[in-house]
């Protein structure tokens, strides 16, 4: 796969976590981030994200996620335990993996994204929820809302 993850996870351990679980399904990890002014430093040369949303500068993982989106074109996946934090920042993300996360839930989800696949909305991945973007959206996963 040619898909380049950029990992954006301030506790250092499960960062690691995500990055075996990324590299073991085939996929490039560009960086890990834990604050904002890394993550946005290290976007340019990635093409998916995985965004925590309490972060080493506080609750900027939404924020973050709607830069990577409208400003590099990355497509995003919130990781958290808390996705009633999310809010209007959803509608720059694919979807959200729920914390504690398993490692197939990634691992499917990854593939997917990196197949360009219109399933993703549709897909049963355990851990995973598809947000459903407006037509003509900047993932182009051309859903109906």
């Amino acid at each position: 796969m040619n898909k380049t993850v950029l990992i954006i996870e301030d506790e250092i351990f499960v960062a690691l976590e995500i990055e075996q679980i990324v590299e073991d399904a085939g996929f490039k990890v560009g960086a890990i981030a834990a604050d904002r002014e890394t993550a946005l430093a290290a976007a340019a040369n990635c093409d998916i994200a995985l965004v925590d949303l309490n972060l080493r500068d506080g609750p900027t993982g939404p924020g973050i996620g709607m830069e990577l989106a409208g400003q590099f074109g990355i497509q995003v996946i919130y990781i958290t335990a808390n996705p009633a934090q999310i809010g209007a920042a959803a509608e720059a993300a694919l979807g959200v993996i729920a914390k504690p996360f398993r490692a197939d839930s990634i691992t499917a989800t990854l593939q997917l994204i990196a197949d360009d696949s219109a399933e993703l909305e549709a897909a049963e991945i355990a851990g995973f929820t598809p947000f459903r973007p407006l037509p003509g959206s900047w993932n182009g996963m051309g859903s109906s809302a």
